[in-house]
């Protein structure tokens, strides 16, 4: 049987909030028995060691502390490893998957040295990093030419969402770009019992909380997903929930958000931290009263799936890459002042029949375009339909 090797860069590596990190999780759990396909992840850390992670080959590279540089280091490195790999062990026509468009200067050179060794690579090119305002105006500038240069040299550009799909088709229509959609999943499992809803309740003591009593935010605690806004607008409104927010830890935007907020005076707002246990994450969601979602840069976001397959009532941002995902199972804001503070009063005064009409409505979503099993089985047809064509 012939076995298509894929080895995928990009990741910081399997698991976390990232959506590649959980993409990458849920792509080796499904086809960890799949005898057709062997994966070989890339790891960031800060020693280089090799290791088996769902029946995948895994290897991690060390990189330095070098800044905003890193992820560009680790690419090249993680690059460097899959050739020395492919030419060590004599793969047949692999197939290099690289997550992001951050080493365009570097595309062309990679792309004559993977297509000498018979294989081809692939991009997925992530959603908008040069409008993401944690970058410097030259950085941002640097990811925008950096993405056109990958655009032009990938033999396929795998877009997790159709609004990004379009944007590649028609920013650089002049490469004539071969793409392709297939979207992130979500996790749809029933919920654990036994010790699992102790451990619920313990979390709610800890931080205050009661089942049904608050709005959640679940993401990276950076300005582009809307912190600001919806703290801002929330502590505006005049519900009486709580707002629990579960995120990175960033102590420079912290600070920078309570000078302008001064949210700490505000008992409702709870940065309550981090949750790796997904079994407890799932809870917490599925108890909400409502899901609040402010991401504003990439396609489809996977904590956007999680909340639609687990949270009735999700608030959206009005942007693109959320109504391609929600359509009319969840409601929508806008960032200018008042709109969201208005739609939270409303939310807090919708009967029980229509907040689970929603709820219904969302979790049909998931069911029928971003269940793991469908991604991963887009996967496995795109990879494997690749070694007719890859000649």
């Amino acid at each position: 049987m012939t076995v298509q090797h894929v080895y995928i860069i990009g990741s910081k590596g399997c698991g976390n909030y990232g959506g590649y990190e959980t993409f990458l999780d849920k792509l080796t759990e499904c086809h960890q028995e799949n005898k057709k396909i062997k994966y070989h992840i890339a790891w960031k850390g800060t020693v280089t060691k090799e290791f088996v992670y769902h029946n995948a080959h895994s290897f991690q590279i060390r990189v330095p502390n070098i800044g905003p540089a890193q992820a560009i280091y680790y690419d090249v490195a993680a690059l460097k490893y899959c050739l020395e790999h492919i030419k060590k062990h004599k793969i047949s026509k692999p197939i290099v998957y690289i997550l992001a468009c951050r080493i365009g200067p570097f595309a062309a050179f990679f792309n004559k040295k993977v297509h000498r060794l018979g294989g081809r690579v692939y991009v997925n090119p992530d959603g908008h990093e040069w409008l993401r305002t944690k970058w410097s105006a030259a950085v941002r500038k640097y990811w925008k030419i950096s993405e056109g240069m990958m655009v032009r040299c990938a033999d396929l550009l795998v877009c997790d969402s159709r609004n990004i799909e379009k944007y590649i088709q028609t920013e650089y229509a002049k490469y004539s770009p071969r793409t392709t959609f297939i979207a992130y999943g979500a996790d749809l499992t029933p919920d654990v019992p036994s010790d699992a809803d102790q451990e619920l309740r313990n979390w709610y003591a800890q931080h205050g909380l009661g089942k049904g009593e608050y709005y959640l935010i679940v993401g990276r605690f950076v300005p582009e997903n809307s912190f600001e806004v919806m703290i801002r607008e929330f502590m505006q409104s005049h519900s009486k929930k709580d707002l629990a927010i579960i995120t990175t830890a960033n102590d420079k935007f912290l600070k920078q958000l309570e000078m302008g907020l001064h949210f700490k005076k505000d008992k409702r707002i709870k940065f309550v931290g981090t949750v790796y246990d997904q079994e407890l994450l799932k809870k917490i969601r599925r108890n909400a009263f409502a899901y609040l979602h402010g991401h504003t840069v990439g396609g489809t976001n996977p904590s956007l799936l999680e909340a639609l397959g687990n949270t009735k009532l999700n608030l959206l941002v009005d942007v693109g890459f959320n109504r391609e995902v929600a359509e009319d199972s969840a409601l929508y804001w806008k960032r200018q002042q008042g709109e969201l503070a208005e739609l939270i009063n409303r939310a807090d005064h919708m009967s029980m029949e229509e907040i689970s009409e929603f709820g219904r409505k969302a979790r049909k979503r998931i069911e029928l375009g971003y269940t793991w099993d469908k991604i991963a089985g887009q996967y496995e047809k795109l990879f494997l339909d690749e070694q007719g064509n890859n000649k």
